[in-house]
């Protein structure tokens, strides 16, 4: 076979749509194959999944908006070592430690994205309008179920109305709100419109500190980086490429 540089359609650029789940679900676990990975609702053939979780999925799913920078998954491993006498050098590395974050910015200063990048898992607000009711929903009540497979057509709700939220200190034996993440960008082979990249966290915690602004030259963002946290069969997530 002839030496070939390299193939041009392998190398993937483009930003992804973040969609994270509401009421402080998590995604399931890798033990229930159900849909396109673990836990997440099913594809719609011919359909992009953007579309999938935004239209028939709106209830349990919700779409962050615009982001900037783009978005970052990154993997740490810690690695420990083994050091002899008869070498100078390290003999044997064994991995003792992983951990895997996920970062992005949050350009759309919503109330909703505000309450999630703090982790407040309770939150005062107002009855009236969209705003209010979408952000009540985000509150943790506790609710664990992976998310089921019933594709059912809804329309996506939209902040219309004002609202507010109460910034609250939390209390002795709070935990961070769990949250799983889904994220769709581009893939290998994006020279038609049908191929896609999911990038899947079952459960997801935001750590970083978060700063709101508001100033004459800048844009109000939301830096958020989620740490996330291995299910009982140690599975962080899952990244498909995917035809529809």
């Amino acid at each position: 076979m002839a030496y070939l540089r390299g193939t041009a359609t392998n190398i993937v650029v483009g930003a992804a749509a973040l969609f994270v789940t509401k009421s402080g679900q998590t995604i399931g676990d890798s033990t229930t194959a159900v849909g396109v990975a673990a836990g997440l609702p099913a594809t719609v053939s011919g359909e992009s999944y953007k579309t999938t979780l935004s239209d028939r999925w709106g209830t349990k799913v919700s779409n962050v908006g615009y982001t900037s920078n783009g978005l970052d998954l990154t993997f740490t491993p810690t690695f420990g070592d083994v050091q002899v006498d008869q070498l100078l050098d390290t003999a044997r590395l064994f991995k003792s430690g992983m951990t895997v974050t996920l970062r992005t910015s949050l350009a759309e200063a919503t109330l909703e994205n505000l309450l999630m990048a703090i982790t407040q898992k309770d939150a005062t607000v107002s009855t009236a309008g969209v705003l209010g009711s979408t952000i009540s929903s985000w509150s943790d009540g506790g609710v664990t179920t992976p998310l089921t497979t019933t594709a059912t057509l809804t329309t996506p709700a939209t902040n219309t109305s004002s609202g507010y939220i109460d910034i609250l200190s939390g209390e002795l034996g709070d935990y961070p709100v769990e949250r799983g993440v889904i994220a769709v960008g581009a893939s290998v082979n994006t020279t038609v419109d049908d191929e896609e990249r999911i990038y899947v966290a079952y459960r997801a915690v935001s750590i970083q500190n978060v700063t709101v602004s508001s100033k004459r030259d800048s844009a109000t963002m939301f830096d958020v980086e989620f740490r996330l946290l291995p299910d009982a069969q140690g599975a962080y997530g899952k990244i498909i490429d995917r035809t529809y």
